[in-house]
């Protein structure tokens, strides 16, 4: 009697991704060797976000090269480890279609960014189980987040198979993209964690709660407009409007936002089947492109005042990744979505999510002592860490 699922890809897959850890694994250890555990794992911490963002720009990468279904099953290709070993099935998918979604190159693409998803996924449960073990130690010591990314990651897993047995399903790609900037978000935050349970005591800035307020919004507006980018790119909408700053020769030109908006629906049809209207696709694109310039004005006020409040490294950091996403926006548009102007507005969301995260973790603690002076935006108390 056969088994009803074939488990050998599952375990050959997660070989492979141990293998990809342990050279992260090594270097931490070398370049640490005589840190305590918990900087340890901060540093650890910060080269998982590191991979992480690779790990974000590989899969937009992948989904743009449309090489999103280069394996058509999950989580092998053809129920092998590796293209090579699904060669026969690969060359007969070519040949029967050489520039439909299976090829070699494709299939490669695809894997690798599975090869790199099971590696973080490694390095995440090594930062969960060490973080358990250093917390019998060390109470200071993170335990709710390390297990929440670990949590979050395996969630990721699970949309990366939907991704592919649900054929690029946009509301499913959608999600999955936001949940790689998500894993960023946590790791973040898990590194600034570890950093605060170095001591009990830090230096942290204390902004003014107006201008705290005013980051917890832009930090919501970030990702709002990431899920409208997602859902221009996962339906493949960047073409609707090809001329900037109007769309089709027209300010406000024709669109249908009922359709254009039904999530739950197949790739390029609507939710009866019958194929999506261009009409849809423009609406797409157009209202990603308005709330483009909400989110600018909020990225260049939020960064003029941590300027004006003392703050001038974020607020830099603000100011340049607000020119850089205009950039590459308007490129994809007037030079036709060129692939790395595509993975770089990526790449400029998923830096905005990370910083934003982090700097709204650093200033989340509760203040032992320091006041904000009248008239002043920021102090730097000393902070008591608040366990997690």
């Amino acid at each position: 009697m056969q088994p009803s699922y074939d488990w050998t890809p599952v375990f050959r897959l997660m070989i492979v991704g141990l293998l990809l850890a342990a050279g992260p694994l090594m270097w931490v250890w070398l370049r640490s060797r005589g840190a305590s555990p918990v900087q340890r794992l901060r540093v650890l911490a910060g080269l998982t976000l590191f991979l992480t963002f690779d790990l974000v720009l590989f899969g937009a990468f992948t989904r743009l090269t449309d090489s999103g279904l280069g394996c058509p099953d999950w989580p092998g290709c053809y129920g092998a480890a590796s293209p090579i070993g699904a060669h026969a099935d690969i060359a007969a998918a070519q040949a029967a279609m050489p520039t439909g979604p299976v090829t070699f190159s494709k299939a490669w693409i695809e894997m690798i960014h599975r090869y790199l998803a099971t590696a973080v996924g490694a390095l995440i449960l090594v930062m969960a189980v060490v973080s358990t073990i250093e917390r019998r130690r060390n109470p200071a010591t993170p335990l709710l987040w390390p297990w929440l990314s670990l949590v979050w990651v395996c969630l990721q897993g699970a949309f990366g198979a939907l991704t592919v047995t649900m054929k690029l399903f946009p509301a499913i790609v959608t999600l999955h993209l936001l949940g790689g900037l998500a894993l960023l978000a946590l790791l973040r935050l898990q590194a600034v964690r570890y950093g605060q349970a170095d001591a009990l005591t830090w230096q942290a800035a204390r902004l003014h709660p107006g201008l705290r307020a005013a980051l917890w919004v832009l930090f919501i507006a970030v990702w709002l407009q990431v899920a409208l980018g997602g859902w221009v790119s996962t339906n493949y909408a960047v073409l609707a409007c090809r001329d900037f700053p109007t769309c089709q020769g027209s300010w406000w030109p024709p669109m249908d936002f009922a359709r254009g908006f039904e999530l739950w629906r197949e790739l390029g049809a609507q939710g009866s089947g019958e194929a999506l209207p261009f009409a849809a696709l423009t609406a797409i694109h157009y209202v990603h492109r308005l709330f483009a310039y909400v989110v600018l004005a909020a990225l260049v006020g939020v960064g003029l005042a941590l300027r004006r409040a003392g703050m001038a490294g974020h607020g830099r950091w603000l100011l340049a990744l607000a020119g850089w996403q205009l950039l590459t926006g308007l490129s994809n548009v007037v030079l036709e979505w060129p692939l790395v102007a595509a993975v770089s507005h990526t790449g400029g969301a998923a830096v905005l999510v990370a910083l934003l995260a982090g700097w709204l973790a650093a200033t989340a603690s509760v203040p032992v002592s320091g006041v904000l002076t009248p008239g002043s935006s920021v102090a730097t108390p000393v902070w008591r860490e608040r366990r997690a």
